[in-house]
């Protein structure tokens, strides 16, 4: 057992140890992001612990984390839309420049963000944002943590009780 999940997300996932996960996918973890600004900031994990980057996978489960991106970025554009109205879009990148994991940021932006950052990538937000206590995840976001699931349960199609995984 991993006693610090942060210290190797993956295997923490795969062990079912990761309180973050929303969802196992057909090629990886959909989990909600550590911090929350921004409402509804989820990461796609890869379920290899052994991929570092998008071209360690081969070529089938390549497009398969790729699709769970994409339902995964579809589910967080339906729930923030329903939430706020001024969400704007959902932004994906696979950057791999801290964590050495193959993931995906899914990200909701939104109108209301400080003009400083908009038309910018996340990143612009300083430090202090990141590190605000308020902004971390917690029992506070336990429905949108709920609507995230279901709606991804939604989108796979998948009726309440079927196996977790998706195909």
């Amino acid at each position: 057992m991993i006693d610090d999940w942060r210290a190797d997300r993956v295997r923490s996932a795969l062990s079912g140890t990761n309180p973050t996960v929303l969802r196992r996918l057909s090629a990886g973890f959909a989990v909600i992001g550590d911090v929350q600004f921004l409402p509804g900031y989820c990461v796609l994990i890869s379920d290899d612990p052994a991929a570092d980057r998008l071209a360690d996978l081969p070529r089938q489960r390549r497009l398969a984390f790729l699709a769970d991106m994409d339902l995964l970025g579809e589910a967080v554009h339906r729930v923030c839309a329903r939430r706020d109205p001024a969400f704007r879009r959902v932004n994906y990148e696979i950057q791999g420049n801290l964590d050495a994991f193959l993931h995906a940021h899914v990200r909701a932006r939104y109108a209301w963000e400080p003009e400083h950052v908009h038309g910018r990538p996340v990143t612009a937000y300083p430090m202090e944002v990141w590190r605000d206590p308020a902004n971390a995840l917690g029992p506070r976001h336990d429905e949108l943590r709920a609507e995230l699931t279901a709606t991804l349960d939604e989108l796979a199609g998948r009726a309440e009780g079927e196996p977790t995984a998706l195909h």
